[in-house]
């Protein structure tokens, strides 16, 4: 076997990971102890980004002990001809629910995941009486108790009831908002701006990673950049992040990437865009803008970086085709007040301008009208032989126009309505892939293949999104090399995370390791069927425990709650 092994002296955790020691070069000798398990004759990408190399892997109590040496254990896993990596990360995703009905996370391991972040301007705490009610009624084929309050019980609570994949979030800025301000357009006053930062600090100290931002949304989009500062510097000063979906992904992309780097600057936090994209035809070409903006940030010494999903369409609901003003108040009143005529009127009237909302994109008018609008998601069953149709295609059926077609349904579902938006330009997805400051995440649940999930559509990036890039785009269209690929998912994704305990394959980090074969990998999901697998993953361990074998789930539930720097740390 190769020389090359990291020293349990590089337990200084950079996450840019350690530096392998070559062949007859000194460094600290493997233990000659037996491990609790050995990946054998892989080859190892470590996820630092250097090059792969040829050799084992050795594990003792969920820990890794070893790496490169040739090594001994109770148990040994051959790999030879198989890629090992660290575990893949999904940084952003929401199986905050989807892991409550099936703890496996189905769609994510079988592509190698081991830990899923959540907090996308929404998070599961904390939660007031008021707001665990209203998340009960919204429940649809998922149910759930809410015994939970705070987002640190709300972690531990799935780390204690069995989680086969790691867990973290960021706390939710929509979130902190509602629990003070309730879901109205006004702004919070000095002393509900320091309650806001108080909750902030809390859910740091249970362990959260930062903020997290939705801004296309309501409430979220009421905030201003004053309030977001404030908030992400209280993460700030427990070494958090604020991470956002910002305000706008289309005209206004310039702007509010803007604000983004501005609320870093201002808080001292990295900042993070979620999902970046351009959306709308008009606006594929401001990507090149879009990025010289973010590399003269970077150069400036700001911390800026993204995360993306890997797929030409975006998925949300109808609220995102309607403008915010009739939202306010939350998803009963605006259900309400769209069956006023006069309301109804004027909705409809805008969703119909082509220069878009005053406050925001027309993400129907960007995705071409009803024709690039799928529906996907119904929680009426009654609605659901709709699923899998456009926009156009249901509003002909009922002739009437788009724009009315959308506002009943919502009224008939009593829902947002899960639907695709087809806005992007592949060109500018393979282009992104690249970039050295970019993770992946599906911004979606990670299902599985039977009830109740297939009750209803999705997109197919919860089913493909990490096996699309390592097959589509490194092994297919060689966009980027695959030691580069696995860097971005696992070693710079840890650090862009703020994880200080896994990510590379480094002796004295948690042993989250996925086996998978290059050659196969790939996504099956598409969006006219996308409850379908992906392929090429066959072992991933979590916690030094196997939870995927042979291409088949385990059952084991060794998923754990991934806390952030600030954890036990944070001031009141």
């Amino acid at each position: 076997m190769t020389g090359q092994f990291c020293s349990a002296a590089a337990l200084v955790l950079a996450l840019a990971g350690c530096v392998g020691a070559p062949d007859g070069a000194d460094g600290d000798a493997p233990s000659a102890a037996l491990a609790d398990l050995v990946i054998s004759g892989g080859t190892i990408y470590d996820g630092t980004g250097r090059e792969a190399f040829v050799g084992d892997v050795a594990i003792t109590d969920g820990r890794i002990v070893s790496v490169g040496p040739e090594a001994t254990g109770r148990r040994t896993v051959d790999a030879t001809g198989l890629a090992v990596a660290p575990g893949f990360i999904n940084t952003h995703s929401w199986a905050t629910e989807s892991l409550i009905e099936d703890p496996r996370g189905m769609s994510d391991l079988k592509q190698g995941v081991t830990t899923e972040v959540f907090g996308e301007g929404w998070s599961m705490g904390p939660l007031t009486a008021d707001m665990r009610a209203s998340e009960r009624r919204a429940q649809a084929d998922i149910k759930f108790d809410i015994p939970w309050t705070t987002l640190g019980d709300y972690l531990t609570h799935m780390e204690e009831r069995g989680t086969g994949l790691n867990v973290a979030s960021f706390v939710g800025a929509s979130t902190v908002r509602m629990h003070v301000l309730g879901e109205d357009d006004v702004n919070p006053d000095a002393a509900q701006l320091q309650e806001m930062q108080a909750l902030v600090r809390q859910a740091m100290n249970e362990g959260a990673l930062g903020v997290g931002s939705a801004l296309i949304y309501a409430p979220g989009n009421y905030a201003d950049t004053a309030e977001l500062t404030a908030l992400a510097s209280a993460a700030a000063a427990c070494d958090g992040r604020y991470i956002s979906h910002i305000r706008s992904e289309g005209s206004g992309i310039l702007p509010a990437l803007d604000e983004l780097i501005a609320i870093s600057r201002g808080s001292g936090a990295p900042g993070i865009v979620y999902h970046l994209k351009q959306s709308g035809r008009s606006n594929w070409d401001k990507q090149a803008a879009v990025l010289e903006r973010i590399e003269e940030a970077r150069a400036s010494g700001l911390d800026i970086s993204a995360t993306m999903y890997n797929y030409p369409a975006s998925s949300t609901g109808l609220e995102a085709a309607m403008p915010l003003w009739v939202q306010e108040g939350g998803d009963e009143a605006w259900i309400a007040r769209l069956q006023e005529p006069g309301v109804r009127e004027r909705v409809a009237e805008e969703m119909r301008d082509p220069a878009g909302f005053a406050e925001g994109d027309n993400r129907l008018i960007e995705a071409g009208g009803g024709k690039g609008v799928l529906l996907v998601n119904f929680r009426n069953p009654d609605l659901r032989h709709l699923q899998g149709k456009t926009l156009e295609e249901v509003a002909a059926m009922r002739r009437q126009p788009v724009e009315e077609t959308a506002i009943d349904l919502v009224v008939e579902d009593k829902s947002r309505v899960g639907v695709v938006y087809f806005l992007m330009s592949e060109e500018n997805v393979t282009r992104q892939v690249s970039l050295p400051w970019m993770s992946f995440g599906s911004d979606a649940g990670a299902p599985a293949t039977e009830p109740p999930f297939t009750n209803t559509g999705t997109h197919p990036r919860a089913y493909g999104n990490i096996a699309r890039l390592l097959g589509k785009y490194v092994r297919e269209e060689q966009a980027l090399p695959l030691t580069q690929a696995v860097h971005q998912l696992t070693g710079f994704a840890a650090r862009q995370m703020g994880f200080s305990d896994r990510g590379t394959l480094t002796p004295g980090l948690a042993a989250d390791v996925t086996i998978f074969d290059p050659q196969t990998i790939g996504d099956r999901a598409t969006f006219a069927t996308p409850h379908q697998y992906s392929v090429g993953v066959r072992d991933v361990f979590v916690n030094g425990t196997a939870v995927l074998r042979g291409g088949e789930p385990t059952g084991e539930t060794p998923g754990q709650f991934v806390k952030g720097a600030g954890a036990g740390r944070c001031p009141a």
